[in-house]
């Protein structure tokens, strides 16, 4: 076989990370005003290992500081826990505390007492959520054993419960808009949850995809990244996954891209599937050997998350496709005046940039940013003899020009497109003034859609600062102090401030996407 890094392309490497796989030892809580109690007990569970990760032992001397505690480590495992502190009852009322304010479910309670008598067994148990209940004298080394690793496979159950219960909630919350990249990260990272839940593996696993270079060996490094991670990948989406990652899960990860088939090792299966635009791997930590069902679950999941990533690929394309559409056709307008198209990109970004300070949510905020290319749409009806007239309109003239707003929505509405009848509602309206002396209705204030508001600020800021046929372009600090001189008269004051206050990047704007 060829060298690996022959056959695969990956940027230099920075030099050798640390390591992102750490178990964590089992946090486990004494509460006992008895310091000898807090002694006796580390000494009785010196070198316990469990599930090959050792223990931390965390001191709480009242009642009132296990409440800290509990705060500052909410997933302590277990909590040895005495009744009778600074108070009589003072276990229980950490109990409460644990369970009907912190509604911490996970923790494993084990209430420890040395007075039985005033704390009956059967009355305890059933009034207070702990989980077993022990007097001091019967907690030999041995039994105080049992009850730290019976315990524990409590909280692992509980734990993976909960842990598929969040897998299922990322997956519902992902399926409704499940072709958008941030909801495949989503939806990807909640069904490895659900998987290693269900199939008991660890928890550190993470998917990985890129786009398949023309050479039958080759992966673009730059864009084969993790997608989504569960447990020590969880923040590394978007991350290369040639870094960061323990140098023996890279070469493991090498090896299955290059063999294009998967790999199966005795603590960790790194799978792999190939969809029709993209390669991918997902790599599961494992506590256990695999069987063939167990194969053919995660090849069902592998062979379902390459037709999502297949889907978002085309999705994708499609997304950048219409938005050059509506730019193209954005820019029509523009060249049959003898004016450039970058217009209508400053426009639709001066639209964003205004749409994101008046705290428009993102979906809808790019949605005006794409639909603002098309507020000039209707001049196509109007004669090139008016468009690129250097002169002043007559009368007669103007009325035929203020025809374009109509027109532009005639074009655009009704076709139960959302973008469309966006662009439609701006085309109409962007030439109405704030104070109801605009065409083609003569709508006042409010009345005025939001949309066109946003477009009349940003064309007109455009307009001023460029140069056309029958005039030269003003300077930026100009076309500033006209938008404060018509605040309130032609424009939106509001919209105004918010504009001026980002007068910086309004300016990278102008320049970056300059003629």
């Amino acid at each position: 076989m060829a060298d690996i890094d022959d056959e695969i392309l990956f940027a230099e490497e920075e030099p050798t990370p640390k390591p992102l796989i750490n178990r964590k030892p089992w946090k486990i809580m004494i509460v006992d005003d008895e310091p000898e109690i807090h002694t006796i007990t580390r000494l009785a569970l010196a070198g316990f290992e469990f599930d090959g990760r050792e223990l931390e032992f965390i001191s709480a001397y009242s009642g009132k500081e296990a409440c800290e505690l509990i705060v500052k480590h909410p997933d302590t495992a277990m909590m040895l826990l005495d009744v009778m502190m600074e108070t009589d009852d003072a276990g229980l009322e950490v109990v409460k505390f644990i369970r009907e304010v912190q509604y911490n479910r996970l923790v494993r309670i084990v209430l420890r007492t040395g007075q039985a008598g005033q704390f009956p067994e059967h009355k305890v148990v059933l009034e207070y959520d702990i989980n077993d209940y022990k007097t001091k004298t019967e907690l030999t080394a041995q039994k105080l054993f049992t009850v730290v690793v019976s315990s524990l496979r409590t909280y692992i159950d509980i734990e993976i419960i909960m842990r598929n219960k969040r897998g299922l909630e990322k997956i519902v919350g992902a399926s409704v808009s499940i072709f958008r990249m941030q909801s495949i990260e989503q939806f990807v990272q909640g069904v490895l949850m659900q998987i290693t839940s269900i199939m008991r593996l660890g928890m550190n696993s993470f998917c990985g995809s890129g786009v398949l270079a023309s050479g039958a060996s080759v992966v673009n490094d730059k864009e084969f990244c993790i997608v989504a991670g569960t447990g020590a990948y969880e923040r590394l989406a978007m991350t290369p996954i040639s870094y960061l990652l323990p140098e023996d899960v890279r070469e493991d990860v090498k090896r299955t891209i290059i063999a294009r088939s998967s790999l199966f090792l005795d603590d960790r299966i790194i799978m792999y599937f190939c969809g029709t635009q993209r390669s991918n791997v997902i790599y599961l930590e494992c506590k256990r050997k695999l069987d063939s069902s167990d194969h053919d679950l995660l090849n069902i999941f592998c062979s379902n998350v390459a037709v999502v990533f297949d889907n978002i690929t085309l999705t994708d394309e499609l997304e950048k496709t219409k938005k050059e559409i509506v730019e193209r056709i954005g820019a029509i307008a523009e060249t049959r005046s003898q004016e450039s198209s970058k217009h209508v990109r400053r426009v639709a970004e001066y639209c964003y940039l205004l749409a994101k300070a008046l705290g428009i949510e993102e979906n809808e905020a790019l949605m005006i940013k794409e639909a603002a290319p098309m507020h000039d749409i209707g001049k196509v009806a109007i004669s090139d003899s008016i468009l690129n007239k250097p002169s002043k309109l007559t009368d007669d003239e103007f009325r035929e020009m203020k025809a374009h707003a109509k027109f532009g929505r005639d074009v655009l509405g009704g076709s139960g497109s959302k973008l469309l009848d966006m662009a439609a509602v701006i085309a109409y309206e962007h030439h109405e003034r704030f104070d109801g002396k605009g065409y083609p209705r003569g709508l006042k204030a409010h009345e005025i859609h939001i949309y066109a508001r946003i477009a009349a600020i940003a064309d007109v800021f455009d307009v001023l600062g460029t140069k056309r046929c029958y005039k030269e372009a003003w300077s930026l600090d100009k076309c500033f102090e006209y938008l404060r001189e018509q605040r309130g008269t032609q424009f939106d004051p509001k919209l105004v401030d918010l504009f001026l206050k980002q007068k910086e990047k309004a300016v990278e704007i102008h320049h970056k996407f300059a003629d």
